[in-house]
């Protein structure tokens, strides 16, 4: 029987499933899905398939073959990852004649090769949304022209940056979230932590299973976490001036969790650069976490701090909502639960539903290029006020 590392999408491992037995896989594959959700996990998945030399090919991958073994370990030579390194975190495209690894253009010329063992090359490009233009033109003759026995698969969480003509070849597979439940028992079965930490850390993780494995080992990022959520139910009793003045904080914090956490994109790519992850600095107790360091980042990496903290509050009014219907069973952050019920009684029916419908069209506008402080600025007063500081 074939053993699958991904869960919680059934309907993209069933497609990639269907994919690799067929022996005439796509030539090439988008997987988008929001960090984390295990698009480089599902990339692998299909790898260990086409590269597996189990006898029957319904058990592939078997997991115990060599090649798997290599795969799993990152040492198979017709497995190539590319993910962003340097600075800038990007994919760079590299020189046109004598191209370093780690490049859109080495991957190219490996790609043009023969398979060194199995029947396929497959190459894997983690974060693809951090192409660059030139790049994506750069793997566009790969993708009109591909070499026989070569799959490539994209992951991206932003699919909009990509070229028109770059989404347009390839097969594209959405993923989802992931229930609670199901991250909570792939931390058990890895033995990652114990069923209750289990279950905090799948409250925390959004819907991604990258994002669990990464909050396991970074108990610092937990911390900073939770006081993020903490201060944004504080702000539902404070005034206008008060949210506003949180805002430098709020963004911070969200930049410096993001960096604890790597990104939370799951496992390095084997053989690229390291990717610079910010410091992991202590906040003092009596200052906003993260402090104010947001007239200090670079106007994309502001907007990757908006994004992640939308993501932490669109989970956090989640539950306010159901709170507020009377909901416990339901809710992700069960750390929380008190303070959950306390705020969501004082809240006007309706208004964390009303704020995750904002909350969703001021994330896209962000995605878009809007100006991350402006965004943070209107999502703070929308959110909803207590009654009696209303």
């Amino acid at each position: 029987m074939a053993v699958w590392r991904t869960r919680g999408q059934p309907a993209a491992l069933a497609a990639i499933a269907v994919a690799s037995s067929t022996g005439a896989p796509p030539h090439a594959v988008l997987l988008t899905g929001p960090p984390g959700s295990g698009k480089t996990t599902l990339a692998l998945d299909l790898a260990a398939a086409l590269l597996c030399t189990a006898a029957v090919v319904g058990d592939r991958p078997c997991r115990a073959c060599a090649a798997c073994r290599r795969v799993e370990h990152g040492h198979h030579p017709d497995l190539h990852r590319l993910a962003p390194s340097g600075p800038g975190r990007q994919v760079r495209i590299g020189d046109r004649l004598a191209p370093e690894p780690g490049t859109v253009r080495s991957l190219t010329r490996e790609l043009s090769l023969a398979p060194l063992e199995g029947a396929w090359r497959v190459a894997v490009v983690e974060e693809a949304d951090r192409l660059n233009e030139d790049s994506q033109n750069a793997l566009l003759k790969l993708l009109e022209e591909p070499p026989a026995g070569t799959v490539l698969v994209l992951c991206a969480a932003n699919e909009d940056v990509l070229l028109p003509t770059v989404r347009s070849r390839c097969v594209h597979l959405r993923l989802g979230s992931v229930p609670p439940r199901q991250i909570a028992a792939m931390l058990e079965e890895e033995g990652i932590a114990d069923a209750v930490t289990a279950g905090a850390l799948a409250g925390l993780a959004e819907g991604r299973p990258g994002r669990a494995r990464a909050l396991a080992a970074a108990p610092q990022a937990v911390v900073l976490h939770q006081r993020i959520l903490r201060e944004l139910l504080d702000l539902t009793r404070q005034g206008r001036a008060e949210r506003l003045a949180a805002a430098a904080g709020l963004l911070a914090a969200a930049d410096q969790l993001e960096g604890l956490l790597g990104g939370a994109a799951g496992p390095p790519a084997t053989g690229s650069a390291p990717t610079a992850t910010a410091p992991a600095v202590e906040a003092p107790d009596d200052e906003p976490a993260g402090g104010g360091r947001r007239d200090r980042q670079a106007p994309g990496a502001r907007r990757a701090s908006l994004l992640a903290l939308t993501r932490l509050w669109g989970g956090l009014a989640r539950d306010l909502a159901v709170a507020g219907r009377g909901g416990r069973a339901e809710l992700r952050h069960v750390d929380l639960l008190e303070e959950l019920v306390a705020t969501a009684s004082a809240l006007p029916p309706g208004a964390a539903d009303s704020f995750l419908a904002l909350l969703e069209t001021v994330a896209d506008a962000a995605e878009r290029n809007a100006n991350p402080e402006l965004a943070l600025d209107v999502l703070l007063l929308a959110w909803p006020a207590a009654r009696k500081a209303a």
